[in-house]
């Protein structure tokens, strides 16, 4: 486990506090942070994670998690 997957377990969710799901792009570069419970997807910008509920996305109903 490299350094950056160690900084990524400790985030959690900043409404529920709940464990995040990273998701990758086609380069498997990072994404996103998802929340299973709340259904939202918190961008990640230039390698760095936007926590702010103002910034995720409402994941759709028909999006799998």
């Amino acid at each position: 486990m490299t350094a950056d997957h160690r900084l990524l377990d400790m985030l959690v969710c900043p409404l529920c506090k709940g464990p995040l799901q990273l998701r990758r792009d086609e380069q498997l570069r990072p994404m996103e942070l998802v929340c299973a419970a709340d259904r939202l997807a918190f961008p990640v910008r230039d390698g760095i994670p936007i926590m702010l509920e103002g910034e995720a996305r409402v994941l759709a109903a028909e999006e799998s998690l």
